[in-house]
């Protein structure tokens, strides 16, 4: 471990800052602006500058120093975030999201970051100059260059202290930094160094109690302790920030000035239950000193001697002006609260930080696991022990449930990804002209996180599709009785075992007609073929088709939708348009509810094992039982015609001679075909493992499988085949139609 792991940590967390804090202003975009949203867009700047500070990351610090001086401004009621200021705001967001991203790639002295610093500190100055109404300030970019050289050390105080200063805003800090510390690659002196930039420190006291003999000392292992007196008017949370990368591996307790009552009682209230006296207690949080006291003990043993009422040791700390009233009743709370040590226990712990690429391997050793499984439940079946057997069963229950509860940590709400196309709409509307609202729905809804990373690219285009093409200008819609802003709606949900993510929008909806002259232009289409209106929705997702009546520099080229079909087929999905001219377009995707292990069921054809995932299976019929026309793949299912393929036609397989044809009923979204093979084998847990790239032109094949005996089975790829299915009996039909017209 070392320096690294924490700017990793720190760069993790800016980026969860960056989010929630545009998640914020757009909030205050759509009217709501209250104490509460403009408190978490300061924490969010205070934060991520204080935790920069750390490690001299110099010019995050000095431009988040600016906007922080904003916000503060705004919390205290200096001045209102208005459409102005805030788009600024979100400028300033966005500035310091490549300020991080420069110092990931530890980039520094960028002529261009810095200029651009520069213009929007300078854009800012007209809210600073209102917020201080003071002609002190010359120049907004003067705070930048201090708060620069505060971290880089040129300058250890924001202000002069005085001796009252120092009696009133004295904070002790004690601090017994980690063993490791030293060894992790963290510099003690740096937290320091951040202290004294919003503070003073006055004094230092360290401990060498701990030190070993010279035969055991090892000189990469801290052994000190210290006290740090530390003058400051700031805050508890802000204090706590400058160690916040250390705060885990090391006994950190921070006493609030003797002045601030409320927050030594706080403190004292807030302390683990213990079985320490009064006074222990009010010397181990440094409410009184050791001298204090001593001075009430020897008053007592005074009393006692000189056979007066002994006072209380509280009344005689309070009459002395040791300390407060407030201060002895929280000690003494605590005291009759305490209970024996042996019952107390650690607060909870929700959530904790782990490496995406930790999970990915216990993943794929699961899927191992899985693998394996299947070969000790097919070899205790040969052995035929009934007592093996049933320590198989158990050891195989034991394995879904750690498979589930694996695959439920890879499991993420889609809400997030949702959340960050309200920035989208809302600067591509602007662009154009549009009032566009986004309505988010079902964000609580979880997937697989390799799906969320991947399904970014397509819902962007969609998304900006709707609002180029989709919803109409301010005028058109007022033609069409509309109201001005259009609405497009964002919305995920479970349906059949899939993921079901559907993007609409109530705006002029898709010209079929125009599409059918287009793709005929193009050669993708005869002047007399008779297509579904579901394929020719389809036909936009073609490269190089495009009916929009100009190009922007959002769309209109004819790239793009395309990419989007591919990368959600990559994803063992699909997608289905339905559109109505002039009243909107609603497209939604289906996928799979995860990609790397799968409850399946094995069937065979042709000598082939095949996997259907089980969460797509109907029911399993025998074909034999259904009468049905040579000419047509279809069977009457109570009432409903599902076309079918034979996966020994499909791939080209040996026939298998004497087999009685199984029909297996599969459902995606709302299609639904038959599968036909030869064997049926049952339900197996299987691990998805995906296809060479030789084998991507292949369809209906959506990955590979290693059975227990050691053969490999093929995944297939429902939603295509099932899409197949269809066409091929539509294609049929309207040949029969077209035969019998002639």
């Amino acid at each position: 471990m070392d320096t690294d792991r924490f700017l990793q940590t720190f760069f993790s967390e800016a980026d969860e800052l960056l989010t929630s804090m545009e998640a914020s202003l757009l909030h205050m975009d759509e009217g709501y602006q209250n104490s509460e949203i403009i408190n978490e867009l300061f924490r969010a700047v205070h934060t991520i500058k204080g935790s920069a500070g750390m490690f001299g990351l110099v010019e995050i610090v000095g431009f988040t120093h600016v906007v922080e001086n904003v916000l503060d401004m705004a919390r205290d009621g200096k001045l209102i975030i208005a459409n102005e200021l805030l788009s600024i705001l979100l400028s300033c967001r966005d500035h310091i999201a490549s300020l991080v991203n420069n110092a990931k790639k530890n980039i520094t002295g960028d002529a261009d970051c810095l200029a651009k610093s520069e213009r929007l500190i300078s854009s800012l100055g007209p809210w600073v100059l209102e917020g201080n109404n003071s002609s002190d300030i010359n120049s907004t970019s003067s705070l930048q260059n201090t708060a620069v050289a505060e971290v880089s050390g040129q300058n250890h105080s924001l202000k002069s202290v005085s001796q009252s200063d120092l009696a009133q805003d004295l904070w002790l800090i004690s601090v017994h930094f980690g063993a490791d510390l030293l060894r992790n690659g963290m510099d003690p002196l740096s937290i320091l160094r951040f202290l004294n930039t919003f503070g003073e420190i006055t004094r230092i006291n360290t401990y060498t109690d701990s030190f070993p003999s010279a035969e055991d000392f090892d000189p990469e292992t801290l052994y000190l302790k210290f006290d740090i007196y530390f003058c400051s008017n700031t805050s508890l949370e802000e204090i706590e920030q400058a160690f916040v990368f250390v705060r885990e591996e090391s006994l950190i307790k921070i006493i609030p000035p003797r002045s601030d009552t409320a927050a030594l009682s706080d403190l004292i209230k807030s302390l683990p239950k213990s079985n320490q006296r009064l006074g222990e207690i009010l010397v181990s949080t440094h409410a009184i000193s050791v001298e204090d006291l001593e001075f009430a003990i020897d008053t007592q043993k005074q009393q006692a001697k000189e056979q007066a009422p002994v006072a209380l040791l509280g009344d005689i700390l309070v009459n002395a002006d040791a300390t407060a009233p407030e201060v002895i009743n929280a000690a003494l709370s605590r005291q009759q609260s305490a209970v024996p040590e042996s019952r107390t226990s650690l607060p909870e712990q929700r959530y904790i930080r782990v490496e995406a690429e930790r999970l990915d391997k216990l993943i794929n050793l699961i899927g191992e696991l899985v693998t394996n499984r299947q070969r000790v439940d097919l070899l205790a079946s040969q052995i035929g022990n009934s007592q093996l057997n049933e320590a198989v069963t158990s050891i195989g229950n034991f394995t879904e449930q750690i498979r589930d509860a694996a695959l439920t940590l890879r499991m993420v709400a889609i809400g997030d990804t949702f959340l960050r196309f309200k920035r989208v709409v809302r600067d591509t509307a602007k662009e154009l002209g549009k009032e566009i609202e986004l309505e988010i729905q079902g964000a609580e809804t979880e997937l697989d996180r390799a799906m969320v990373e991947k399904l970014n690219d397509p819902l962007m285009h969609i998304v900006r599709n709707a609002i180029d093409h989709g919803i109409e200008s301010i005028g058109v819609r007022r033609a069409r009785n509309k109201s001005d802003a259009g609405t497009i709606t964002l919305k995920a949900s479970h349906g059949a075992g899939n993921i079901v993510i559907e993007i609409s929008d109530d705006g002029g909806g898709l010209d079929l007609e125009r599409i059918r002259k287009k793709a005929i232009n193009n050669g993708l289409l005869d002047e007399d073929s008779q297509i579904s209106q579901q394929d020719l929705c389809q036909l936009i997702f073609h490269p190089g088709l495009s009916t929009a009546e100009k190009i922007t520099n959002l769309s209109g080229r004819g790239v793009g939708m395309d990419v989007v079909k591919r990368n959600i087929e990559s994803l063992r999905g699909t997608i289905e348009i339905e559109t109505e001219l002039g009243v909107g377009t609603s497209m939604r995707i289906f996928l799979p509810l995860t990609l790397a292990i799968i409850d399946g069921f094995h069937v065979a054809a042709g000598n082939i094992d095949f996997i259907i995932p089980r969460n797509t299976i109907l029911e399993c019929i025998d074909l034999n039982t259904f009468s049905r026309s040579q000419e047509q793949n279809c069977v009457d299912l109570r009432g409903e015609q599902v076309p079918f393929i034979r996966l020994q036609e499909l791939f080209q397989l040996e026939k298998q001679q004497n087999t009685r044809e199984k029909l297996v009923v599969v459902q995606f979204g709302e299609k639904r075909a038959g599968i036909v093979v030869d064997y049926l084998y049952g339900e197996t847990q299987t691990v998805v493992k995906p296809m060479g790239p030789i084998f991507h032109a292949l369809k209906g094949i959506g990955g590979s499988s290693l059975l227990g005996a050691g053969t490999v089975a093929l995944i297939l790829d429902v939603p295509q085949l099932i899409q197949f299915a269809i066409l091929k009996e539509y294609e049929r039909n309207t040949s029969s139609i077209a035969g019998m017209q002639e």
